[in-house]
């Protein structure tokens, strides 16, 4: 891979990882609603569920959907179910002596990984990343390269949105304000649906 691929495919990912979208919202929830440390769980999840991912599609799971694209409807619309699932469960977290208590627990290290299978944001990203920024000439170093920055932009995004979240949680103490801003997060996750659903 050239420096200047590298440089562009860095760029991308930085983009990419940090910008809004399924992973970030749910993490900003997580800690808002449990604090950083139970958000570790879900942090190291990401941080290795996506770049899997991209190893996975990379390796040829991208043929799978192509010749059995009922596999990849129905992958969509789970992911879908769950996101509504997940979007209801942040939109009626409870909020009890002006600590915020989420009517389930944070996710785990496997949900974590499992959520990136999907969410559609991460397969855009992967399938992106895979064809724009490798090369035919030494591909499978690409794509070792591509699954290698996207492990330390999952990693610091998913830390810096947990945080965020955590800076949100004095606000939280409000109720009126926890339950505006969990409205939120929940539409921003029902939004993140709109472009997988319309292809």
């Amino acid at each position: 891979m050239t420096l200047d691929l590298f440089l562009a495919l860095t760029l991308f990912a930085a983009i990419a990882a940090y910008t809004p979208g399924p992973n970030n919202t749910l993490l900003m929830a997580c800690g808002i609603n449990y604090g950083f440390r139970a958000s570790l769980p879900m942090i190291a999840g990401v941080g290795i569920g996506f770049p899997v991912l991209i190893v996975c599609v990379g390796l040829g799971l991208g043929k799978v959907f192509a010749t059995y694209p009922n596999i990849y409807t129905a992958m969509k619309f789970i992911g879908a179910a769950y996101m509504i699932w997940l979007a209801f469960k942040i939109a009626t977290a409870k909020h009890s002596d002006g600590v915020a208590v989420a009517a389930s627990k944070p996710m785990t290290f496997l949900q974590g990984c499992a959520f990136q299978w999907v969410n559609p944001k991460a397969w855009f990203m992967g399938v992106t990343a895979l064809s724009t920024y490798t090369l035919a000439s030494d591909y499978y170093v690409g794509l070792a390269i591509v699954a290698g920055i996207f492990v330390f932009m999952g990693f610091t995004s998913a830390a810096t949105w947990a945080l965020f979240g955590v800076a949100l949680k004095s606000v939280m103490n409000d109720q009126r304000w926890f339950r505006l801003i969990n409205v939120g997060l929940a539409a921003l996750l029902l939004v993140s649906l709109v472009p997988m659903l319309g292809h």
